[in-house]
């Protein structure tokens, strides 16, 4: 296996309900590709997600791949699907006329005579929200803006657009094989009462369950009492927390490393934790404990573009990896994971002729890994903590 030497500015950066009141309406259906058993969730194979669909959205990068197709769009996530993904992440709010839709940012921005107009996703309409953007007809909507980390405000230029979309619409409209990796987002500058957070969860639930049919769904979120209001409104799908791993503090003590994050799933019955990736290499030991706490563990972060990265955590037993390279990462992952194979059989999966002890059973191997070589391992060794800055 041969290694490619990855620049750090290369990598593009990585952003990041009353009690059981829908049990009765939802049927206990389990999502494709995963095992459910009691609270534990366990995917059956190494799980590739789509960040936003085929990608997230660099304005300024230098990348066109951060460019080519509008995030959090129908295109982008039929643009995934065509790759061997097994879901797409996506960021839902609701709308103030109780509609889920699919945006990242908390606020949206548009221009207007010379003025930047900045308004909640959450204080808009939904047919607002839609009038943003591309339009179906040859009507023109309001020019979208988008404000970037450092504060500069920049025209939402990508190569392939696409018109803003509801949560149904997804559900419609996408490749119905794929999985979908619902984000419930809300404002971490906003302390939300139980009532709002019922009410807002209560209206993505009903969408899901009137329109998932078999969909594998997974939601995640970075909101705690969040995280653990949805899993007392449904136990039909694997609710994960969403963490910074330590990377950055907040009021909220449960946010600000993966012990915490790692408690808050135990009190709460939650199946699994999203970690950004630095906050696993900086703390390995924690993946033991995880496991061992039977929770699965996903990973979202910049490191995720790097195949040799996402190898590391595969042999570390992290279950998935959010990624933004769709196309790239899967190819690259397809070289370097050996997929599950049978043994002691010839090409058509029939005994061997003289295999002994097989009895005409078929044995399978699982978990058979290429292995690095010692030059290759002391290699990642010391471009991890470089590219995550230790």
């Amino acid at each position: 296996m041969a290694l490619k030497a990855v620049h750090v500015s290369d990598v593009p950066h990585i952003d990041q309900v009353p009690d059981n009141v829908l049990l009765a309406i939802c049927p206990n259906r389990v999502s494709k590709g995963v095992e459910l058993g009691g609270n534990a969730f366990r995917a059956s194979k190494f799980l590739v997600i789509g960040h936003r669909g085929n990608g997230m959205n660099t304005l300024q990068s230098s990348d066109r791949r951060m460019r080519a197709i509008k995030e959090n769009s129908i295109l982008s996530f039929n643009a995934a699907s065509k790759f061997p993904i097994d879901f797409v992440e996506f960021d839902v709010q609701v709308t103030k006329d109780n509609c889920p839709v699919i945006f990242h940012d908390d606020f949206i921005l548009s221009i207007n005579n010379g003025t930047v107009f900045e308004k909640r996703i959450t204080e808009l309409s939904l047919s607002e929200f839609l009038y943003y953007g591309p339009q179906n007809d040859s009507q023109e909507g309001n020019c979208l803006l988008r404000k970037t980390h450092d504060g500069k405000i920049v025209n939402w230029n990508v190569e392939t657009d696409d018109k803003l979309c509801t949560l149904e619409e997804a559900f419609q409209k996408v490749e119905s094989s794929l999985g979908f990796n619902i984000e419930l987002k809300f404002d971490d500058h906003i302390v939300y009462d139980h009532s709002y957070l019922t009410g807002v969860l209560q209206a993505i639930l009903q969408v899901v369950f009137e329109n998932a049919k078999e969909r594998p769904i997974i939601f995640s979120t970075f909101l705690p009492d969040a995280a653990l209001l949805v899993r007392k409104l449904q136990a039909t799908y694997p609710v994960f927390f969403l963490t910074n791993g330590g990377s950055e503090l907040y009021h909220d003590v449960r946010r600000n490393s993966l012990e915490e994050a790692l408690k808050l799933c135990l009190e709460g019955g939650l199946q699994g934790i999203v970690s950004e990736v630095r906050g696993i290499f900086r703390n390995p030991g924690t993946v033991k404990k995880i496991r061992e706490s039977e929770l699965s563990l996903l990973t979202y972060g910049k490191l995720n573009n790097v195949a040799e990265a996402v190898y590391m955590q595969h042999l570390m037993g992290i279950e998935g990896v959010i990624v933004d390279l769709v196309q790239e990462m899967t190819e690259s992952l397809a070289d370097l994971i050996t997929p599950t194979k049978a043994i002691g059989t010839g090409e058509e999966g029939k005994e061997e002729e003289g295999s002994e002890g097989n009895e005409g059973k078929v044995k399978v191997e699982g978990d058979i890994k290429p292995q690095f070589s010692e030059r290759e391992l002391s290699f990642l060794l010391k471009l991890i903590p470089e590219l995550i800055e230790l």
